[in-house]
């Protein structure tokens, strides 16, 4: 197995599209992902799994149940599972996410911003 490192500018400048997010690496059964985000995503929650959300450039608002997050470059929120949270952004936000590998980005929601197939990059 050969050990390389990842840079982060180079994978996010790799894609375009919003809301679909391409795994960078693995570990202990946890995938490390980056994404782009613009607009609006679903309400959704995670029945199994927690999920790490960590902004890398603009700034992510993640609306739950009684309170809107706003996070900026350089912070995270863990999202519990279980807990119901709608991520969006106006303007587009680089993001490092950290899940295990059985995470869909959809959670309990099944429509057209599912991605079941992500991709290495």
């Amino acid at each position: 197995m050969e050990i390389t490192k990842v840079n982060i500018s180079h994978k996010l400048s790799s894609f375009c599209d919003y809301w679909s997010p391409k795994i960078v690496g693995e570990l202990n059964g946890q995938l490390v992902k980056v994404a782009k985000f613009k607009g609006d995503f679903v309400m959704h929650q995670h029945d199994n799994e927690d999920e790490l959300f960590y902004v890398i450039s603009g700034q992510l608002y993640i609306e739950l149940k009684d309170k809107t997050l706003q996070l900026k470059p350089g912070e995270f929120v863990i999202i519990p599972k279980g807990v119901f949270h709608k991520p969006y952004a106006p303007n587009e936000v680089h993001v490092l996410l950290f899940e295990p590998e059985s995470t869909l980005n959809t959670g309990n929601v099944n429509n057209d911003m599912t991605v079941s197939n992500l991709t290495t990059i």
